[in-house]
């Protein structure tokens, strides 16, 4: 076995658990979804992204298989990002799917990058530009924008995301806006690197605390038939354990931490 952190466990967990959702339902789960009915070969693709979840998050666990395991995802997530997730955005610019599910992908390729950096340095592999500090930065970057739509969406969608709120939480609304705020707040803080550590750690709490105070109740009263639901859970587990990681990537730095300001020598 080979576990970096606990962030990297519950990520493995969460491919895992992608990948098995996706072979059970025979249809793109939770980061790959949702896919065009059109994509060529979509049925072979719906096979081929359960797989490539499952096996990397095996792989994950594995001393010999754990830089090759997030390189692969890292590879497939990124082209899934690339191909299709900004070939939306350019579609339908103003549709907020679009732009919160381009955010769900961007996740996992953040994760992804992220846990190859910290295996290839440990293994001395080369791999210049995706583990040097350049490239762990634009992950952390590429995840910070990628919580902003998710707080845009409370805003487009106020009494959608209120219907969600546990019903034994009063103020259902207020909670809509206030963690509309935090998501797009996060997110801010990653990009320009004001509180980042704590920023990213805080929205893998939020992300787990929807998934357990909303999708599993909901999960538990629907029962196995519903693969929406199921979905939506294994869903924001993995947006949670994407989020973990990236908390985890900051070890050592502040929580409070600040950007340099640059200084001019003479």
């Amino acid at each position: 076995m080979r576990v970096a952190s606990m962030g990297h466990a519950v990520f493995a967990a969460a491919m895992i658990s992608v990948g098995v959702l996706g072979l059970i339902q025979g249809n793109f789960v939770a980061v790959w979804d949702p896919a065009p009915k059109g994509l060529p070969a979509r049925e072979v693709l719906v096979y081929l992204c359960a797989i490539i979840s499952l096996a990397s998050g095996i792989g994950l666990l594995l001393r010999r298989t754990a830089a090759l395991a997030a390189r692969v995802l890292l590879v497939a997530s990124l082209l899934w990002l690339l191909l299709l997730r900004v070939r939306d955005i350019l579609v339908a610019p103003t549709a907020q799917g679009s732009w919160s599910a381009c955010g769900e992908t961007a996740v996992t390729v953040a994760a992804a990058w992220l846990l190859y950096g910290w295996f290839a340095i440990d293994g001395n592999r080369q791999s210049p530009g995706l583990a040097a500090d350049k490239g762990i930065r634009i992950a952390r970057v590429l995840f910070g924008l990628a919580l902003i739509p998710f707080g845009w969406a409370h805003f487009t969608y106020p009494k959608a995301t209120a219907g969600l709120v546990p019903g034994w939480l009063p103020w259902h609304l207020a909670w809509t806006y206030f963690f509309g705020c935090t998501f797009i707040a996060a997110g801010l803080g990653v990009v320009i690197g004001v509180y980042a550590r704590l920023a990213a750690a805080l929205s893998a709490l939020q992300m787990g605390m929807f998934a357990v105070l909303v999708w599993i109740p909901i999960v538990a009263a629907a029962g196995p038939k519903r693969p929406y639901q199921w979905s939506e859970t294994i869903d924001s587990f993995a947006l949670m354990a994407g989020a973990w990681v990236v908390a985890e990537s900051y070890r050592g730095t502040s929580w409070l931490a600040m950007p340099r300001l640059a200084t001019n020598k003479r």
